[in-house]
């Protein structure tokens, strides 16, 4: 159940617990009123009556001596002396009696009819139903109102972290839900604004780090590189320069990370024939990467950064994986499949990491799919990486979804 229907369902209730608490306190008020005051009349018709009992020696107006109707219980209160009522609901009737004792043990009573009370309390009941209807309505609107109103103001705030999270440094989630009314759920995107805010700082201080230290190693890197290619002929030397060329690979997938890490990268789009683009590209891996056309189609992208991708995950299908590797184009979604081991749950659950594989041993740093990645948020592409049901890695890349969003 939403936000929206709990505070509805609350503000219904309480509504209605305080309707039908009043509804009854006044229902039992004027029963009691009406009660007492019926009361009062009857005792004043029987002094009445005891008073012209006394003076002719016979009942009037309407007086009854030794009723054999008389109720049991008020004659047992007036057989030890004095005046006592009771109102009396029977299947003839309602009744209200008074009754005393005069000479010789004898009871004297008096009876009326109860009912136009009993209608008058009826029609207060009713008067009472329609206003607890209309003050649970009231309620109930009220609740929907209330709630749809911090419902919206919470959804509003949800999508504009959802937009901070992916990135988008403009958006304030205090200015998405509005300023007033001043309350909790203002209070709690400030909140979440300060904190986008010092983790943007955060990790704006790490890029910066980052890529000031790989851009520094750029310059004894390349010295390295010279001083490999001078060195004699050699297994030595052919180590040198395997180490050279990966350290310097490093280097540049660094600076690349820190590059996305910005969210200036913007895409230099044209169109691609997807089936000949990813050909072109497997052919370098020979027989180690099979492809597969299932459909053809022409997408607006940019086919550097999309080989970027395509080649980065190629190649840790290839050296995470297991053979054969099957590359499958299907219009504009790409998909890279191995048959090896498959990504690790962390992978799949919290995405990847950065210089952490997620195997132990393979020589890799952990940038291919943190590029990848960045990469097809450029483009404004979808990456997903899952496992096949019957085993091995698989990546797709689906650029329908920058066609759409365009």
């Amino acid at each position: 159940m939403s936000l929206r229907w709990k505070i509805t369902a609350t503000v219904t209730l309480v509504s209605a617990l305080v309707a039908v608490a009043l509804s009854l306190i006044v229902h039992f008020t004027f029963a009691y009123r009406l009660a007492d005051e019926a009361r009062a009349v009857q005792e004043e018709r029987i002094a009445l009556v005891l008073r012209e009992f006394a003076r002719t020696g016979q009942p009037a107006l309407g007086g009854v001596l030794d009723d054999p109707d008389l109720p049991r219980d008020l004659r047992a209160a007036v057989e030890g002396g004095g005046t006592a009522t009771l109102i009396e609901d029977t299947e003839d009737g309602a009744f209200v009696w008074a009754a005393a004792p005069v000479a010789d043990g004898r009871i004297l009573s008096l009876r009326d009819g109860y009912e136009d009370h009993l209608a008058s309390l009826a029609s207060l009941d009713r008067v009472l139903v329609t206003g607890a209807a209309a003050v649970v309505a009231g309620g109930a609107g009220s609740g929907v109102v209330i709630g749809a109103r911090l419902s919206r103001r919470l959804r509003r705030a949800a999508a504009a972290a959802g937009r901070v999270a992916e990135g988008d440094r403009s958006t304030r989630v205090s200015a998405a839900i509005g300023e007033k009314p001043r309350d909790e759920a203002a209070e709690l995107a400030q909140a979440v604004d300060a904190m986008a805010d010092a983790l943007q700082a955060r990790l704006e201080a790490e890029r910066r780090v980052t890529a000031d230290i790989a851009h520094e190693l750029r310059t004894p890197i390349t010295g390295l590189n010279t001083a490999a290619e001078l060195l004699p002929p050699g297994r030595p030397t052919e180590l040198v320069r395997d180490r050279v060329a990966a350290l310097r690979a490093l280097v540049e997938d660094v600076l690349e990370v820190a590059r996305l890490d910005t969210a200036n990268e913007r895409a230099d789009t044209t169109d691609v024939p997807i089936a000949a683009f990813t050909a072109r590209r497997v052919a370098a891996y020979g027989s180690e990467v099979q492809v597969r056309v299932i459909a053809d189609a022409v997408v607006e992208t940019d086919p550097r950064r999309l080989e970027r991708i395509l080649v980065n995950l190629i190649v840790n299908a290839v050296r995470h994986g297991a053979p054969p590797v099957l590359v499958e184009v299907d219009g504009p979604r790409i998909s890279v499949r191995d048959h090896g081991p498959g990504y690790p749950e962390a992978v799949l659950r919290d995405g990847p990491t950065r210089f952490r594989t997620g195997s132990e041993g393979n020589g890799g740093h952990g940038l291919g799919l943190t590029i990848a990645l960045g990469q097809a948020r450029v483009l404004g592409a979808r990456l997903e990486l899952a496992n096949a049901p019957d085993g091995g890695a698989l990546a797709t890349v689906d650029l329908s979804v920058a066609e759409t969003a365009d």
